[in-house]
């Protein structure tokens, strides 16, 4: 049965490793064994993660990329795959969010959060799956959120996003399992991570968030195994479960009454 144990000695590339789940993932896979490539933006803080690996006996590179910029996908590639690294497992976790009114929200946020949640997905997985299907083996873990299963008004184009990213896993990882490629799309809940500062929403905060190292800890087993979708949390998989029986437009219109900003005090 597959296990954990088949990441060890194999080079894992994650994305989005700056912070929040991209850390935890990275700390996870190397308690596995795997040999990590470490991209994000801020390169003081993948040096200091590197530091903090490499303490601990894992094999660790750095690649300071913003996936922002339609280049950086090659240019991670070409760090990589095409210096000679075979990479066995790619975590395509990196992405972000924005809360508040679309109409009102800055337009090159909303932008922002389809090129880094799914075009640069796109590109770094057509870049890097085909070597994987040539080797007759492959992990792609591709992270969603329940805010895939839904509308979320607040979190339009997010929720959109992370459906898209939902939806993509799902169709290649039933695309690539013939040739020894495992795909799982990880769908976590309200985690205790950067993600609700970056949005600006501050509903969850000093709530019973799932910390990260949870979250990573079931991805990673769930992506070892085969698992084409891991809920970490019970409220979000319960949530997603049951958004099966109820009528779409219901639930959307209750998700904004709960969700719709307060206004300012005078």
């Amino acid at each position: 049965m597959a296990n954990t144990k088949d990441f060890n000695g194999k080079w894992a590339l994650v994305t989005g490793a700056s912070a929040g789940i991209g850390v935890a993932l990275a700390r996870e896979l190397a308690e596995c064994g795997a040999k990590l490539i470490l991209t994000a933006r801020r390169r003081d803080r993948l040096e200091t993660l590197a530091g903090e690996l490499t303490a601990t006996g894992a094999e660790v590179r750095i690649v300071a990329a913003d996936l922002n910029y339609p280049a950086a996908p090659q240019q991670i590639y070409d760090a990589t795959e095409g210096a000679g690294l075979a990479v066995d497992i790619l975590i395509n976790n990196a992405g972000l969010g924005q809360f508040g009114a679309f109409c009102q929200s800055p337009i090159e946020q909303e932008l922002s959060q389809v090129r880094v949640n799914c075009e640069a997905m796109v590109r770094l997985s057509r870049l890097f799956v085909p070597r994987m299907v040539e080797r007759g083996r492959g992990w792609v873990l591709v992270t969603a959120s329940t805010a895939s299963f839904q509308p979320v008004p607040y979190l339009t184009t997010y929720a959109a996003t992370k459906a898209f990213d939902r939806f993509f896993a799902l169709g290649l990882a039933a695309e690539v399992a013939r040739f020894g490629v495992k795909v799982t799309a990880l769908c976590p809940g309200p985690t205790d991570s950067e993600f609700f500062q970056v949005a600006h929403w501050s509903l969850f905060k000093g709530r019973g968030l799932q910390s990260t190292a949870a979250v990573a800890r079931q991805a990673v087993a769930g992506l070892a195994r085969g698992r084409r979708t891991v809920s970490p949390s019970f409220g979000g998989g319960f949530s997603a479960f049951m958004v099966r029986f109820l009528p779409l437009g219901l639930i959307t219109r209750l998700v904004e009454k709960v969700l719709r900003p307060k206004p300012d005090p005078a």
